[in-house]
C-alpha cells in the first residue's frame, strides 16, 4: 500500500510539472538528433521485458587469474549476460589499475559476449577522477581541489582531453567524472574531489572539463571522447555531521542558487549522464526524490540524460534509510522517482524484480520504455553499436605533453599562505631538514582514487619522485628524519607512529631550515571520516619539538582537506599547502622552494582556525559584524586561518582603474536584461614575472533576504612580466546578481550592488525589480 500511495504521489508530481506554462518553451539541454533517435526506437521495439529489465542493472564482476593472464570468470558472462541480460558493468578487478592492454582485454570479453547473445553492446564504466587512475601507465593530474586552486580554466580542460583520450584508449567509453559537490565543509572526507567551495568556480571548472571528456557533440562521441557522469546530484558534500553518505539539510533557495548551478551548466553543456547523490537532503532520500531527478532535471531542463545510482544505494533504501521495506519496494520507488540504471552492484536478480514490478503495473512499462531508451540513447551516442569495441591507434597514449600539463598544473595549485621574512625561495646553499610523515609518500601526494579506491601510488608507479626525493635531486645538502610516519595499511589512513621526534628535532639543530611535511594519508569516501579536524597530536608535537631548537620552519601542508593548525601556524617562518597535487607535486614543489618556479595558487576554499568555527567565505552578513566608519564593511572576513581565494606569490600586484559599463546607460544603473561590463588594469610591481588570478566579487546591499557578504562572479589567470601591465575585463550579466527568494523565485531587486577586484570596489544601482516564473535562468 505504502508503494501504491508512493507511485500516485510521483504520478501527480509529474502532472504537476508537465502543467507549468513554461516546459513548453524549454530548450533540449542536449539537441535531439533523428538518427540517433530512430536507432533506439528500432532497437526498443525488438526488446523483451527481461532485455529491458536488463538494461537498467549495472553489476560488477571480479576477474580470475592463472601464470599467464588475467580474464573473467566466462560462467559469470554467461550468468550476467546471458541468463539475465544485464547491459552495464563497472569492473573494478580487485580494485587495482591494469594495463591498457588488460582493461582493453577484459572489456572486449565483456562486449564480445554482450553483443553475442543480445545484439546489445554493454556499456562498461571506470571511476577516473583525476586523469585515467586505473591504469597503470596513464596520465594522473593534481586532484580536482587543486585544479580549483589554479583558478586557470585550462587545466580543466586538459586533464579532460588526456582522461578521455587514454581511457578510450583502454576500450572504455564511460567515466564517472567529473565530481560536482560543492566543498563547503572541511569536515567531509570527499572535499577533494571537488573544485571547491564556489557554485561559479565548480561550475566552471566542471562545465569545461565536461566538454573536453565528451567533445563538441554529444549526439556523436568520437573514439578520442567519453561519455561523462556527473556526480553527486546533489548536496552531496554538506553532510549535517560533516561524516560521508549521511544526511544533508539544505534550505530550498541554497539547493536551488548554489548546489544546483554546476549540475545544471553541465547538463546544458551536454553530459550524457549523472550519478545520484548516495545520502539525503532535508529527510528525502536523492534517489527517491522524484522532485530533483526528474522535475528539476529531465523535465525543467529538458534533459534525456540517463541516471544512474551510486554503489548499492537502491538497497539503501531500505537497508539505512527506512523508506522502503524491501528490495522490492526500493526498486519501485527509485525506478519511479527516475533512477534510469540501478547500480546494484553484485545481485543480478535486480532483473526479475523490476520484471516483477511491470507485469504488476508497480512500475509504468512507460516509465520502464524512458529509462531504457535513456540507456540505449547513450549507447547509440557513444557509437558502441556500431564500434563495440575499437581498432584505432592513440599515439599520444601516456605522452610527454600530458605529463608536463600535470607537472604545470602543480605549480599553479600549490598555494604560498605565509613567507615571514622572505625566507622564500630559498637560495639553494642552506642545509636543509626534510621531515614529517609526508615528506616521503606518493600516496599522500596522490590521494584517494590513484591505482586503487583509497590510493596506492607507491605501489604502481615508484618511478615518481616523493616530496623528499625531489628536493634531493633539486637541493645538495639535505637530511632527512621523518620524526612521525605512517603506518601503511590499504583500507586505512589515520594510523601513525612516532619515530623519532627528538632525533628530528637534534638533526634540525644541525641546519639552516627545516622543511616539515605534514597532513594526511591518502583515502576515500566513508573509509576518510573522522571525529576531529584537528591535524594529528603527533604531527603537532613533531612541528613544536622543531620549533623549540629555533631553526626557520617551512610547513607544507599536504592534505585532502584543511586540517586545524591554529596553535603551530605560529611556529612556522613559511606556509604551503600541495593539497593533492599527484604524481608530479613533489616535483612542483622543490622548484617553487627553490624560486624555479613562482606561485600563483590560491585556495579555493576557506582554511578555519577554529574547530567550532567552520566557515564558507559568501556566509551571510548577519553572521559577521564588523563595522568601518560607521558602515558595513563587506571586504571584512571571519577569523579564519586564511580566506577563501588567498594566496601569496614571490612578486606583488597592483590593481587600478576598476571601470564599470554599462552599454546604454550613461551612468552606473542597469536593469535585468542588461550586461555589465567591467575591467581593471592589474601591473606586476615585483621583480619576477608571475602570473595572477584575478577574482571578481559582488555584494547584494539591501536584500529581501539576508544576503550573503559576497559572492565570486569572475575569474581569470594571466601572466605579467615584472613591471607589466594588463587589463582584465569582465562581462556579467544582470541576472548573475539574482537570488532565488523566499517564495523559491529566482529575483532582481531593486537597489545598490558593490562589485570589487582586487580590494578596489565600484557601486551600481538596479533600477527595478525582476522576478523570473521559470525555474532557471
Amino acid at each position: 500500500m505504502k508503494t501504491l500511495i508512493r507511485i500516485t504521489l510521483i504520478a501527480a508530481l509529474f502532472a504537476a510539472i508537465a502543467a507549468c506554462s513554461w516546459k513548453s518553451a524549454v530548450t533540449p539541454a542536449i539537441a535531439p538528433d533523428k538518427d540517433v533517435e530512430a536507432k533506439v526506437e528500432k532497437v526498443l521495439k525488438g526488446m523483451t521485458l527481461k532485455e529491458k529489465a536488463g538494461q537498467l542493472v549495472q553489476l560488477t564482476v571480479m576477474t580470475i587469474e592463472d601464470d599467464t593472464h588475467e580474464a573473467i570468470d566466462p560462467a559469470k558472462l554467461d550468468k550476467i549476460i546471458g541468463e539475465y541480460k544485464v547491459g552495464s558493468i563497472l569492473n573494478v578487478m580487485h580494485d587495482a589499475a591494469h594495463t591498457r592492454e588488460q582493461t582493453a582485454a577484459m572489456i572486449k570479453q565483456i562486449q564480445d559476449k554482450s553483443m553475442e547473445v543480445l545484439g546489445i553492446p554493454c556499456i562498461y564504466g571506470l571511476d577516473m577522477i583525476h586523469g585515467a587512475s586505473y591504469l597503470t601507465e596513464g596520465s594522473l593530474y593534481p586532484q580536482e581541489i587543486n585544479l580549483g586552486a589554479t583558478f586557470n580554466r585550462d587545466y580543466a580542460r586538459m586533464m579532460g582531453v588526456a582522461m578521455a583520450y587514454e581511457t578510450r584508449a583502454a576500450q572504455c567509453p564511460w567515466v564517472f567524472s567529473p565530481v560536482m559537490d560543492l566543498g563547503r565543509d572541511p569536515r567531509w572526507p570527499r572535499l577533494w574531489e571537488s573544485f571547491g567551495e564556489d557554485p561559479y568556480l565548480q561550475a566552471e571548472m566542471a562545465r569545461v572539463e565536461t566538454i573536453a571528456l565528451q567533445g563538441s557533440d554529444p549526439n556523436h562521441i568520437d573514439l578520442e571522447h567519453v561519455a561523462v557522469s556527473l556526480k553527486h546530484f546533489m548536496g552531496y558534500g554538506v553532510p549535517y555531521t560533516g561524516k560521508d553518505r549521511t544526511p544533508a539539510y539544505i534550505a530550498e533557495n541554497d539547493l536551488r542558487e548554489k548546489f544546483f548551478r554546476p549540475f545544471k551548466e553541465c547538463f546544458q553543456a551536454g553530459a550524457l549522464t549523472a550519478m545520484v547523490n548516495s545520502a539525503s537532503i532535508n529527510g528525502i532520500p536523492t534517489h527517491a526524490n522524484a522532485l530533483l531527478l526528474t522535475g528539476w532535471v529531465k523535465e525543467q531542463l529538458n534533459w534525456d540524460g540517463m541516471m544512474v545510482t551510486d554503489w548499492a544505494d537502491i538497497d539503501n533504501l531500505y537497508t539505512r534509510d527506512h523508506v522502503a521495506a524491501d528490495k522490492r519496494e526500493a526498486v519501485a520507488l527509485g525506478i519511479n522517482a527516475g533512477i534510469d540504471m540501478i547500480m546494484d552492484p553484485y545481485d543480478p536478480e535486480c532483473v526479475n524484480v523490476i520484471v516483477d514490478l511491470a507485469e504488476k503495473g508497480e512500475i509504468p512499462m512507460s516509465r520502464i520504455d524512458d529509462a531504457v531508451r535513456r540507456v540505449l540513447r547513450l549507447k547509440v551516442r557513444l557509437g558502441l553499436f556500431e564500434n563495440p569495441t575499437w581498432d584505432y591507434e592513440y599515439p599520444d597514449y601516456a605522452c610527454e605533453r600530458f605529463a608536463q600539463e600535470s607537472y604545470a598544473a602543480a605549480v599553479e595549485s600549490e598555494v604560498l599562505l605565509k613567507n615571514e621574512g622572505g625566507i622564500l625561495p630559498m637560495k639553494g646553499t642552506e642545509r636543509i631538514l626534510v621531515c614529517g610523515p609526508n615528506a616521503n609518500t606518493l600516496r599522500a601526494l596522490n590521494g584517494g582514487w590513484s591505482y586503487r579506491w583509497q590510493g596506492s601510488a607507491d605501489e604502481f608507479v615508484p618511478q615518481y619522485n616523493t616530496i623528499l626525493e625531489a628536493i634531493q635531486k633539486r637541493f645538495a645538502r639535505v637530511t632527512y628524519v621523518p620524526g612521525v610516519e605512517y603506518v601503511e595499511i590499504p583500507m586505512a589512513w589515520q594510523y601513525e607512529k612516532v619515530t623519532g621526534i627528538q632525533q628530528a628535532a637534534a638533526a634540525a639543530r644541525g641546519c639552516d631550515v627545516i622543511v616539515c611535511c605534514v597532513g594526511e594519508n591518502s583515502y576515500c569516501e566513508t573509509p576518510g571520516n573522522m571525529d576531529d579536524l584537528n591535524l594529528s597530536a603527533n604531527q603537532k608535537d613533531l612541528v613544536k619539538a622543531l620549533a623549540a631548537t629555533g631553526k626557520p620552519i617551512v610547513l607544507v601542508l599536504n592534505e585532502g582537506r584543511p586540517r586545524i593548525i591554529g596553535d603551530i601556524e605560529p611556529l612556522a617562518k613559511a606556509v604551503v599547502d600541495v593539497m593533492l597535487p599527484s604524481n608530479f607535486g613533489g616535483d612542483a614543489l622543490a622548484a617553487l622552494l627553490a624560486g624555479d618556479e613562482n606561485f600563483s595558487g590560491k585556495l579555493p576554499f576557506t582554511y578555519s582556525k577554529h574547530i567550532n568555527s567552520l566557515h564558507t567565505y559568501d556566509y551571510k552578513v548577519s553572521e559577521h559584524r564588523e563595522v568601518m566608519e560607521g558602515s558595513y564593511n563587506y571586504d571584512a572576513i571571519m577569523d579564519v586561518q586564511w580566506p577563501f581565494g588567498y594566496g601569496l606569490s614571490y612578486t606583488t600586484f597592483a590593481y587600478s582603474d576598476l571601470q564599470v559599463v554599462i552599454p546604454g546607460s550613461d551612468r552606473e544603473s542597469f536593469k535585468a536584461g542588461d550586461v555589465l561590463k567591467l575591467s581593471v588594469k592589474v601591473t606586476n610591481t615585483g621583480d619576477r614575472a608571475g602570473k595572477e588570478a584575478v577574482l571578481l566579487y559582488s555584494s547584494d546591499l539591501v536584500a529581501s533576504l539576508i544576503p550573503d557578504v559576497k559572492r565570486l562572479r569572475g575569474f581569470e589567470k594571466i601572466e605579467l612580466q615584472p613591471g607589466e601591465s594588463k587589463v582584465v575585463t569582465f562581462e556579467l550579466p544582470a541576472k548573475e546578481l539574482a537570488f532565488v527568494g523566499a517564495d523559491g523565485k529566482w529575483r532582481l531587486e531593486k537597489g545598490d550592488f558593490r562589485l570589487a577586484c582586487g580590494g578596489l570596489g565600484a557601486l551600481v544601482t538596479c533600477t527595478e525589480t525582476k522576478v523570473w516564473d521559470e525555474p532557471n535562468i
